[in-house]
């Protein structure tokens, strides 16, 4: 399974536990609220949602009243179909938000992955952001040498192009300090004696934020 693929998976499950749907719904979910399927097609999400379903963790049920299915059939249609999660879905969607490993941290998965932070343990939410900082901070260090190296090789527009994805990436680095900052002061809050009889779960909720708008970290961030 290609790393794509495994994104999409994962985004299907994800949509999927918050609601039963259909394709089109699917698509369109897909396409507004997660950035990086902005130009996906129909013939990548079906082969998609057939092979959950042949490993268990989707069921297709009629999305229509019977007088309607049976309307569409007669007149040559296919009947909508709505996609279900089951319970077995649920638990490998469970296992894939508790994986914190470096894949998690790469532009796409990340992207993703955040888009569930509202499902996600708090521990696992703070290892993702630390772990995409770091990943980030790797980037900008090897970009700063490389701007050094070849400055004096390179055009005016040039130059400019690779000051921008330098700034792009000091944005989001910026914004994932806010992001940790707020993850541990909330952590912090809740183990707090006047919270503690408030505290028994670790996942849902979002983190404040210093500002209002945030960067979506599928767009602006430099490869």
């Amino acid at each position: 399974m290609s790393r794509r693929s495994g994104i999409l998976e994962f985004a299907v499950l994800g949509l999927l536990r918050e609601a039963p749907m259909h394709g089109y719904e699917l698509r369109k979910r897909l396409n507004t609220s997660l950035g990086i399927f902005r130009a996906f097609s129909y013939g990548t999400l079906y082969p998609c949602l057939k092979t959950l379903v042949t490993n268990g963790w989707l069921m297709e049920e009629p999305g229509s009243a019977p007088e309607e299915a049976l309307a569409a059939s007669l007149a040559g249609r296919r009947a909508k179909i709505v996609y279900r999660l089951t319970a077995e879905g649920k638990e490998h969607f469970e296992e894939l938000l508790s994986h914190t490993g470096p894949d998690t941290w790469e532009d796409e998965h990340f992207a993703a992955r955040f888009a569930f932070f509202g499902q996600t343990e708090r521990e696992v939410r703070m290892r993702v952001l630390e772990g995409r900082r770091s990943r980030l901070e790797e980037r900008l260090e090897k970009m700063r040498a490389s701007l050094t190296r070849t400055r004096e090789r390179l055009d005016d527009y040039t130059l400019e192009l690779q000051r921008h994805g330098m700034e792009s990436v000091e944005r989001e680095v910026r914004w994932l300090n806010e992001l940790i900052e707020s993850e541990r002061a909330g952590r912090d809050q809740r183990s707090g004696p006047a919270q503690q009889d408030h505290t028994s779960g670790e996942s849902g909720g979002s983190p404040r934020h210093r500002d209002s708008t945030r960067p979506d970290p599928s767009e602006d961030t430099a490869n």
